[in-house]
């Protein structure tokens, strides 16, 4: 049996709103749309997809990580050609940037419900 990665789930109290973020963000497509659940997946790839799945109680994580903050289990990484023009992008669809910015070549951003996602340049 060999394994492999299937999908990246992202808790939200607003899985319809999340995804239509990185819907645009990614370019990627809406496969499953329903009302607690919704997949993104790339145009000509099954997998793997990101999913958002519907959570009332999610908290945003701290960042940096802090004592008593909610701790960070994931974030995600776009890989990106232009960092300002894409760091730009985001924004205008809702992301915001950091503060603590620890590499360069990185853009630590949040997406609109708080979690943590970095933009990258090949190499980074």
């Amino acid at each position: 049996m060999s394994a492999s990665s299937g999908a990246i789930v992202l808790s939200t109290p607003d899985p319809q709103e999340l995804a239509a973020f990185y819907r645009d963000l990614l370019g990627w497509s809406v496969i499953t749309s329903e009302s607690g659940w919704v997949r993104l997946r790339q145009v000509d790839h099954e997998r793997p997809s990101l999913s958002f799945q519907y959570e009332p109680a999610d908290t945003p994580p701290s960042w940096p990580m802090r004592e008593g903050g909610v701790q960070m289990q994931a974030h995600l990484d776009v890989l990106v050609d232009d960092l300002d023009s894409e760091q730009q992008r985001a924004a205008a669809l809702g992301a915001s940037l950091e503060t603590h910015q620890p590499n360069p070549d990185v853009r630590v951003m949040r997406d609109p419900h708080g979690h943590v996602f970095c933009l990258f340049l090949a190499g980074a």
